[in-house]
Formats: structure tokens, sequence, C-alpha cells
């Protein structure tokens, strides 16, 4: 390993599937569904948060998804959820996914906001689309589209929503009670957005959050998605099994990045990496093993992705030599068994990451942004004027 690096290793950890309602149908008929612990949702987020992990990341969607084999599982409301950690946390970041295909960019721009100023800074949005029946049937209100059509207005729906983000300068609020004014208009400002997708006047009825405008994540998982990413995310979440293969598409995304002038060095591009840990290769390969007799081929891992299964020293090792590399700027950990593989990263990859330089001993400040290294962003119309 070395003992220096010129960037800073950025880990966020999935905990999508903490406290969701599971139902299970078997053989010999359904085993009741395992209720909302709130208190490991809790528990697990402060363990990631005493790693200094940047962020804990939570998805969503809208219809019921196969689990393990021969379960159903309903996800909790990933904003929602977010909202509850934001006053219980300190320091880590929370990135709630949320639909755009059937959410109007008004609301995800106020619910992102929302936890932005409750949890002083550490919100993200990723953003998310539907191409599925089932998910446009549970609303219908139009047909699924295909993807060439969800993501153009996935695009549209980040341009309202940042325009909405910025439709507030930082000092509009003014709060004068001699006066009795609680803003100055003339800092408050109209989007009036026409797209194909969505026509929006605005301003927002949310002052401009801590952050400005929190992150944006977008996974990219094809060629349209991925220069989606490239123009307009923060953070890019990627898959790759190969560390050429990695490097190769963080090169891609940042080349995408410059074209559209942004600056390459302000996006995050990120690896999803499913972690088994043990005390040793056999013993992890042992439990991963156990985990697919339970209930499905990986035991809950995200398929096509990169996988450790082994020591948290080797993980660490592994990390670092992507992050060398430049395959990556760090990674979106998925943990096997959330409780057990969680600790053994904790406890045991990031302090070799810390001891060899590549990662923080502390978070650098208060917002999210500050743990990504991204600027915070002055309103475009505070810029215009």
């Amino acid at each position: 390993m070395s003992s220096s690096s010129p960037r800073h290793l950025h880990l966020g950890v999935d905990l999508t599937d903490v406290g969701a309602h599971a139902g299970v149908w078997r053989a010999e008929g359904p085993v009741a569904p395992r209720p909302f612990d709130a208190a490991r949702l809790a528990g697990l987020v402060a363990t990631a948060q005493h790693g200094l992990l940047d962020f804990a990341l939570f998805d969503d969607a809208f219809t019921l998804r196969p689990q393990r084999g021969a379960s159903l599982q309903g996800r909790l409301d990933a904003a929602l959820v977010s909202a509850r950690l934001a006053p219980r946390s300190a320091g880590i970041g929370l990135v709630a996914t949320v639909d755009t295909t059937h959410t109007e960019p008004f609301h995800v721009s106020k619910a992102i906001s929302t936890i932005d100023h409750v949890s002083a800074g550490r919100a993200a949005w990723q953003v998310g689309w539907s191409t599925d029946a089932a998910s446009a049937a549970a609303f219908g209100r139009r047909p699924a589209p295909d993807e060439v059509d969800a993501l153009r207005e996935a695009e549209e729906a980040i341009e309202v929503v940042e325009r909405l983000w910025d439709s507030w300068e930082d000092d509009a609020e003014i709060r004068d009670e001699a006066t009795h004014r609680f803003v100055d208009r003339d800092k408050l400002h109209y989007v009036d957005f026409e797209g194909v997708h969505f026509a929006v006047k605005g301003p927002s009825i949310t002052p401009r959050s801590p952050q400005g405008r929190p992150p944006v994540v977008v996974r990219a998982d094809s060629p349209l998605s991925l220069d989606l990413a490239g123009r307009r995310a923060d953070v890019v979440r990627v898959r790759a099994t190969q560390r050429d293969d990695a490097r190769a598409v963080r090169e891609e995304v940042r080349e995408i990045a410059r074209e559209a002038g942004r600056d390459p060095d302000a996006v995050r591009v990120l690896v999803d990496l499913g972690a088994v840990v043990g005390q040793d290769r056999r013993s992890a390969q042992e439990r991963l093993d156990l985990l697919a007799e339970l209930g499905g081929d990986r035991g809950g891992l995200p398929e096509g992705g990169l996988t450790h299964v082994g020591t948290a020293v080797d993980l660490a090792d592994l990390l670092e030599d992507w992050f060398d590399a430049g395959a990556a700027d760090g990674f979106t950990l998925r943990p096997a068994s959330l409780d057990t593989d969680l600790r053994a990263i904790v406890g045991g990859t990031v302090p070799v990451l810390q001891a060899d330089g590549v990662f923080r001993q502390a978070y650098p400040g208060t917002t999210l942004r500050d743990s990504l290294g991204l600027p915070r962003p002055a309103s475009r119309y505070a810029a215009a004027q």
C-alpha cells in the first residue's frame, strides 16, 4: 500500500433494506413479515458514522420486489427514512432515491431541501426513474416509458429541481419583525421553466438549504444513464468487476463532464462493491454460502458488480489498489450482512485506510459537500444579478 495519495478516498454504504417489511412465501405457507426496526436502522447509521463514511444510501421503488429467492419486499419511503435519521445523526450524509417518472420535480426539490435543512447540510438526491409496467400501473397515469424517454424526463427534472433550489438567494430570509417582512422579495426568483415534460413557474416554497444544492447522485448502468450522469451528476455510481474496466468508465464519465463544460474534478465516480468480511477468506466464503443457502444465489449482494469475499485488511488493499490506479474516487459498499459486515468494515478496513493516509481521520466539515470535497454552488439567479 502507498503511504500517501493526492486524492481522498470516499466511502458510502447502501442500507436500503434495513427496516423494510418483507413477507416470505414458502411451500408450507406465508411467514410473518419482519417489522420495521427503527433502533436497528439508527444503529447501523451510527456505526457508519463512527467509521466516518461519507454517506448512507437508501434506494426506493414503487413496486414489491423479490428478495432472496421466495420472498417479496416492500421498501419504506427513502426520503422519509432520511428525514427521520437527519436529526438523529451527525457528520454522515443521507442519500435518498426519489423517482422522477412518477414524482413532480417541485415535490422532489421540497423533500430533499427539507432533509438538507433538518440535517444541517447532509442530504443528497439519488435520481430514480421507472420503466416497468408495474410501477406505471400502480399510478394509472400513463404507460411505462422506455429508457430514452425516462432519462430525458429525468434530466429535465434535475434541471427544474436545481433551478428551484436556486430560486431563493442565500440571504433571502430577513425575518424583520419591525416591518413584518419574512423575505426580501427581490431575492426570490421565478424559474419559469418550460420543457417537454414539465412546466414550472416557481419559486420554491422552501428557503435555500445549507448546501445550496444538495449533491445529485446518478447510478449509471447503461450508456444512456452514463451520459446523463457525466453531464448532470455530482456523484456517479458505476458497476465493474475489473479494475481496468472501472478506470475506463471513470475516464469516460470525466470526458462527458468535460465536454458538457463541467469541471471533471468536481465529479465523484464510485464503484458499487458487495462485501463479505471474515477472519479469513475461508470463513467469509462459508458465511456467503450460508447466506445464499438461506435466501438466494448471492446472499443479497448486488448482481453483476464487484464483490469482495475475504478479510477486512484484504478489502482495504482492494479499495486502495483501485483508488491509486485511478479506477474510482471511492466505493458504495453493500455489506452482505448489514450488521456483521458493516462493523467489520468500520472496525477493520477503515483503520487500515486511515493508517495509509487515504481516508479521513475526522469529518472535514458539517456538510456532505464538505465530505465529498465538492464546492458549494452559488444561486444562478444571484450570480446573474
